[in-house]
């Protein structure tokens, strides 16, 4: 069983070990970087290295519609509810995380009509007649309130082929040969906002060293405002709130009995009792000096 029906993949190469008729594509040399803010929640999109203005980027081809390319900045990847399912109760998906029967959302392998397909490919001409054999992509950073795995699977019956893991440390490079369209499974285990960090590197035919990161801007379940999916920023993306009943739901003096209140009230009575403790002392002093001069007297 697993979370979504898969494409054969290599085991020794992030792309797919036999043709699919659904990853045949060229790209247009001329094709636009489309102006404005966009949200893409269905049809297909890859995204892959391309130069601007003679500067080497990390762009969003976006062939849902019309073929643009799209800034990933001003671009939102809506992951709707459409792509929720249940963790396989089979301990080969002991990657993810998290426990069999959980609901996670998964932009599948193989295309699905109501959820925003994503990929990547090496097929802008000006990226394939300059560099050197492919590039290397890295997940670099991950903000958001839970896990991004990304993975391939041969078939139904193969194990998983692990790509990317924000658990892990970031890097976990990928080689991606020229003139590669390749999809994969997402998988994202809570709902919200997540800001994925990509880099992409590549050596030129001409012996230079070209990397750009970008961050892809995904809004996970249709509760996730796609707004706030454009407007975050690194480092600022909230993580999810601790469950109810955990040590940091509550301040650790009120779990205590009675809070900054009982402090106070210990504080009261600590000031009364020096208080008569000093009027105990004087009197004993006065007692004591006139018992002495009744002494003397007599």
């Amino acid at each position: 069983m697993t979370l979504a029906a898969a494409q054969p993949a290599s085991p020794a190469a992030a792309q797919p070990g036999s043709p699919d008729p659904a990853l045949d594509q060229s790209i247009a040399p001329d094709l636009p970087v489309a102006d404005g803010p966009a949200v893409l929640d269905a049809g297909h999109v890859d995204l892959g290295p391309r130069y601007v203005d003679d500067e080497w980027t990390l762009l969003i081809h976006d062939d849902a519609a019309q073929p643009v390319w799209r800034d990933p900045d001003r671009t939102v990847l809506r992951v709707t509810d459409a792509a929720l399912r249940a963790v396989p109760d089979d301990p080969v998906y002991g990657f993810l995380g998290v426990p069999a029967g959980t609901d996670v959302h998964v932009v599948p392998q193989v295309q699905h009509p109501d959820v925003v397909w994503v990929g990547w490919n090496t097929q802008d001409p000006r990226v394939m007649q300059t560099i050197d054999r492919g590039v290397t992509l890295e997940l670099a950073d991950v903000d958001g309130p839970g896990e991004v795995v990304m993975y391939l699977q041969d078939g139904t019956f193969s194990e998983p082929q692990v790509l990317w893991r924000s658990a892990e440390p970031p890097g976990q490079p990928m080689w991606v040969e020229v003139n590669t369209h390749t999809h994969a499974n997402w998988v994202f285990t809570a709902p919200g906002v997540y800001l994925v960090a990509v880099r992409v590197s590549a050596d030129l035919v001409g012996g230079e060293q070209v990397s750009a990161t970008r961050h892809l801007r995904f809004a996970v379940g249709d509760a996730t405002s796609p707004d706030d999916a454009l407007a975050a920023q690194p480092g600022e993306v909230a993580a999810a709130p601790p469950p109810a009943g955990t040590d940091d739901a509550a301040p650790a003096d009120d779990t205590a009995g009675g809070g900054p209140w009982l402090v106070v009230g210990l504080v009261v009575v600590a000031v009364g009792l020096a208080g008569a403790l000093v009027v105990v002392v004087l009197r004993g002093r006065a007692v004591r000096r006139r018992v002495e001069q009744e002494r003397t007297q007599s």
